[in-house]
């Protein structure tokens, strides 16, 4: 798996996405499980399947661009309003990336390591090891890369980005994952309850920091990201 990830680290990024999408529909032919899930989210946010049919390829395209942006030569990504990551900056209390699973997510931590981490300093994620021995060391390289550092899912690694956020830095927290017991809340989600982790704020109330939402989207024939942040 790990020589098939590098592989696919080399390929361009159109062949990628076109291959990923017919994944994605495949997977949604052969599955009924998946069928029946995407059909019941989509009712429950108040869609018709025909208005977000197209997920079913993005999901493809997804899992297929991974291996290029962990390991390969990272697409063109264009920030959209930049200027809020300057700002941010400028007050000196650090900024908190807010990151969730929408669009290649993965694109705008190594194009802020890229584009941001000469000026800034490193940025600092949260990082759960793999159960997967040939996965976590693919995932700890992409997450060690200039530019970025990691924390481990512990409270050692709550300490390490409070501490980056009072240096002045910016760290990255995907806020829509499932927290460890204890350490989320309640909160109602399209009508149904979901655990919600509250990383986030609590950061932001022990440090003063900036909360910046931020998305990645996939631009048409693989020309590459856009980043949007607000």
């Amino acid at each position: 798996m790990a020589f098939l990830f590098k592989l696919l680290s080399r390929l361009p990024l159109w062949l990628l996405h076109g291959l990923g999408a017919a994944m994605g529909w495949l997977i949604w032919v052969l599955s009924s499980t998946y069928r029946r899930r995407l059909r019941e989210n989509t009712a429950q946010a108040g869609y018709t399947f025909a208005q977000v049919r197209s997920a079913v390829g993005h999901a493809g395209r997804m899992a297929l661009e991974i291996p290029r942006v962990w390991l390969g030569v990272l697409p063109p990504v264009q920030w959209k309003n930049a200027g809020l990551v300057e700002t941010a900056m400028a007050r000196g209390k650090g900024i908190i990336f807010l990151v969730p699973h929408l669009g290649c997510f993965e694109c705008a931590a190594q194009s802020y390591a890229r584009e941001f981490a000469p000026r800034f300093g490193p940025l600092m994620v949260l990082y759960r090891p793999s159960r997967q021995p040939w996965l976590a060391d693919v995932v700890q390289f992409s997450r060690q890369r200039a530019g970025l550092e990691v924390a481990p899912t512990t409270t050692q690694g709550v300490r390490m980005m409070m501490r980056t956020l009072r240096e002045g830095r910016a760290v990255g927290v995907l806020p829509d994952q499932v927290p460890p017991n204890s350490m989320g809340q309640w909160a109602p989600f399209f009508g149904k309850p979901a655990y919600t982790m509250t990383l986030g704020v609590r950061l932001a109330q022990q440090t003063g920091a900036t909360i910046l939402l931020v998305w990645g989207e996939r631009l048409p024939r693989g020309r590459g990201y856009t980043v949007h942040v607000s």
